[in-house]
């Protein structure tokens, strides 16, 4: 029974050592990962400012004759305004104002990009 005593006891403090062992190489693990995290989140917050200081919002104003208005490429409408006084618009396509009154002699599109 001694030996059988002994050797529960060996077994218990076995295991509590691995527990012990396994708890401080998760924390530290833990904080080196952490660390990581941070060099990385700093980089990438550094890189996306640097890129979001350069980006500009560029616009131009496109009029045409009759009921449509188009963007040239790389713009998208973001506003519409219709001759013969009418007030009913629509944007189609992300790039063409569309003027939906039945007579028009003019349409005019804002159309923006974002520049870097």
């Amino acid at each position: 029974m001694d030996s059988l005593h002994k050797m529960m006891k060996v077994t218990i403090f076995l295991l509590v050592a691995m527990l012990i062992f396994s708890q401080y190489t998760r924390a530290q693990s833990c904080a080196v990962d952490n660390a990581i995290d941070q060099k990385i989140a700093t980089s990438v917050a550094a890189k996306v400012s640097a890129a979001l200081a350069r980006a500009q919002l560029v616009c131009i104003n496109i009029s045409s004759r009759g009921r449509l208005a188009v963007c040239p490429s790389g713009y998208k409408t973001t506003s519409c305004s219709c001759g013969m006084a009418c007030g009913s618009w629509d944007i189609r396509n992300e790039n063409i104002c569309h003027c939906q009154c039945a007579v028009m002699d003019w349409a005019s599109a804002r159309c923006c990009k974002v520049s870097i």
